[in-house]
């Protein structure tokens, strides 16, 4: 028997055992689809969060981490250049100080010119009563000369009195019309009427001050409005100067730094790539296999290596891209089924890390 005789008859053996491996395989339920039907396994992979600064840019002036390191929710990872943000929100803040000494000089003022239209309306009624008395006093030496020249003038006609007398009486009654300053009196009440109760009349110069010292409120609130807007700008420019400081979301492990210390970032641009404590695995199963589960059911995975026990809760349920679809052995008699796509989430476990392979039985 030469040499390719004896290849072809090495050939056929292993052929035939291939078959006859295949026949028990198949007999005893352990085929692929057989396997693939009783036990699903998958690769143990860390959730990754693309860091990144929020809605704004600038020139990255401090890196405070390497690859490798591991860090904690709020630890500062990286930061911006925060100088012109700095010097925006130094010219807001002296904008809103320097209206607060707008409002309080305006509001000063206010309170200055009512109280100037107080002590002005005290004033005036006490002039106006001083001049009433005076008016009155003189209103009644008018009348009391009015008499006494009425009464000489009848005893002249009649020759008992000396004419000089007479001259006396019109002169006294003259000197009485003369004291009788009812314009000065006119004038304090600028136009109001005169009912003769000094506290119920409403003077018009007085109503003039007050509605003047009324009108500021409208500066005030004008002033106000301009600080209310100057406050919204700053907390916004001081939210700007937190989002220049990158801190970790969560805790994790630092896998690559993308940007270096002086360089521009954009917003939004990926700098840091974590590696997060969460951990999940994927299984896919048949329209069959699934129909039972649900998001949120727990699940007890066994790692490959080691048997270790891993618990866990399915998050996602849902159907599987077509190339996990199951295409499973015409010979067998069995159509081609759609896969859904499984993800559990591990909970932490000592020994069970990213990379590993855990398996899950019965499905």
């Amino acid at each position: 028997m030469n040499a390719r005789q004896k290849a072809e008859r090495t050939g056929l053996l292993f052929l035939a055992l291939l078959l006859i491996g295949g026949a028990v395989l198949m007999y005893r339920g352990n085929d692929a689809v057989a396997l693939g039907a009783s036990e699903k396994e998958g690769i143990l992979t860390a959730e990754q969060v693309k860091m990144a600064f929020h809605s704004v840019s600038g020139r990255l002036i401090k890196v405070n981490v390497t690859e490798g390191d591991v860090v904690k929710k709020g630890d500062v990872v990286m930061k911006l250049d925060a100088k012109d943000t700095d010097l925006a929100i130094k010219k807001t803040k002296a904008q809103i100080a320097q209206i607060d000494a707008q409002i309080a000089s305006t509001s000063g003022s206010q309170a200055v010119n009512y109280l100037k239209a107080d002590n002005d309306e005290t004033q005036s009624f006490r002039q106006i009563d001083q001049q009433r008395a005076a008016v009155s006093s003189a209103q009644a030496t008018l009348k009391n000369a009015q008499l006494d020249y009425d009464r000489k003038t009848s005893l002249v006609e009649a020759g008992a009195i000396a004419q000089s007398q007479l001259d006396d009486a019109t002169m006294t009654l003259n000197v009485a019309q003369a004291n009788v300053e009812q314009q000065l009196l006119d004038k304090l009440l600028s136009g109001a009427q005169d009912t003769g109760a000094t506290d119920g009349i409403a003077l018009p110069t007085i109503a003039q001050e007050r509605a003047s010292a009324a009108n500021m409120s409208n500066d005030v609130s004008a002033l106000e409005s301009q600080r209310q807007a100057l406050v919204v700008q700053l907390e916004e420019l001081e939210t700007q100067k937190e989002r220049l400081t990158l801190r970790a979301p969560e805790d994790g492990k630092v896998l690559k730094v993308l940007s270096k210390e002086g360089e521009m970032v954009s917003a939004g641009t990926p700098v840091v790539l974590l590696e997060s404590d969460r951990s999940y695995y994927d299984v896919y199963l048949s329209e069959e296999q699934a129909a039972g589960l649900h998001e949120g059911d727990e699940i007890t995975g066994v790692t490959v290596a080691g048997k270790k026990e891993v618990k866990g809760r399915v998050q996602l349920l849902t159907q599987a891209p077509g190339f996990a679809d199951l295409k499973q052995s015409r010979e067998k008699g069995q159509a081609d089924l759609s896969a859904f796509q499984v993800r559990i989430y591990i909970e932490p476990t000592d020994g069970v890390v990213p990379g590993m392979t855990i398996g899950v039985k019965g499905w």
